[in-house]
């Protein structure tokens, strides 16, 4: 069985180590790879890999969405698909970010959050948090993608004026994942998070901007370590009941939190 993660970039992307390793420790025949995804490629070339199952990561979440004959749970609601299953030549698309991510801070009770950036990991984590009973904002460059965030409170960087204070701050964009930039100018972005209680970067593997300047005011941080755990065990899940092979739960969960 191959699986693997597809994006642009991916080489940084740990989810081979993470599923390989699982593999290996519940002793299932199973192989999991990167893949380099063209920007003029069509999606529906990963049909041709002969692949069993596949992680999405950016920029793809929406257009897999929009690739896959059938999209479950809330990843039918918010148009982002992060897993797939390949069965009997169709693509089946899955969510596992939004309570990948909701397990990382379930623990705070946060009451709001701040999101900045408006793409497919947003999307996904916005609608599990309203589900949950936590108010979110929206802050994005460009109002155009804003406007897949219809039920919520949007704001684009040049018209922002902070309303609230708010306990959390996720960036869900890829500054600093490939540079040194912020995703707002430092300016703005200070004063939001002096009275945060968490501040959380997807971007995992490296202190980024965001981070940085979060711990030089005090602010708890988190990178995406702990949500890249939680959205591939689920996603494992998902591959392995689709091929009909049970496994040891427990096994599963204890390989991936030891190997990072």
């Amino acid at each position: 069985m191959q699986f693997a993660v597809i994006g642009n970039p991916i080489s940084h992307s740990l989810s081979p180590i993470l599923h390989n390793y699982a593999f290996k420790m519940l002793g299932i025949s199973g192989f999991y790879g990167r893949y380099l995804l063209k920007e003029n490629q069509s999606f529906y070339h990963l049909r041709s890999l002969h692949l069993k199952g596949a992680n999405v990561t950016l920029p793809f979440k929406e257009i897999a969405f929009n690739s896959c004959d059938a999209t479950f749970g809330i990843a039918r609601d918010i148009g982002a698909v992060n897993t797939i299953v390949f069965e009997k030549g169709k693509m089946l698309g899955y969510n596992t970010d939004a309570l990948g991510f909701y397990l990382c801070i379930e623990n705070l009770a946060p009451k709001n959050a701040l999101i900045i950036g408006a793409g497919g990991s947003a999307k996904a984590i916005a609608h599990l948090l309203k589900q949950k009973g936590i108010a979110v904002t929206l802050l994005n460059r460009s109002k155009e993608r804003l406007k897949g965030f219809k039920d919520f409170e949007c704001f684009t960087f040049e018209d922002f004026i902070p309303k609230n204070t708010y306990d959390i701050i996720i960036n869900t964009t890829p500054a600093g994942l490939t540079n040194d930039a912020l995703p707002l100018q430092k300016e703005h972005l200070t004063p939001i998070m002096q009275s945060a209680l968490l501040a959380f970067d997807l971007v995992y593997g490296k202190e980024t901007p965001f981070l940085a300047l979060a711990k030089s005011l005090n602010i708890t941080t988190s990178d995406g370590k702990a949500m890249l755990i939680n959205q591939a065990i689920l996603a494992f899940e998902i591959f392995m009941e689709s091929q009909s092979i049970a496994f040891d739960a427990k096994i599963l969960r204890k390989s991936m939190q030891h190997i990072l």
